[in-house]
């Protein structure tokens, strides 16, 4: 059964795009969820094993664009145990 407590992240904008490019990176992170100041969800996508730069990089433009625009996030994360 795969832990679905999340961790956090309280990060600024000019953090957020490397922060979430590092986590993909990491391989055992299942769903990511970017939220404001105020708790609301900006941003929710999952993160699937393998996945090819191709599919990725639109999911990581939107995230630049996020960042442009907010100046502190939370980034809440699901992993999976492997």
């Amino acid at each position: 059964m795969p832990n679905k407590a999340p961790n956090s992240f309280y990060v600024n904008g000019d953090e957020l795009l490397k922060k979430v490019k590092n986590l993909i990176h990491e391989g055992n992170v299942r769903q990511i969820t970017i939220k404001d100041r105020e708790g609301k969800v900006l941003m929710m996508f999952p993160v699937t094993i393998g996945v090819a730069g191709a599919v990725v990089a639109p999911v990581l433009a939107a995230v630049g664009a996020i960042a442009a625009f907010v100046s502190e996030c939370t980034i809440s994360v699901e992993r999976s145990e492997k």
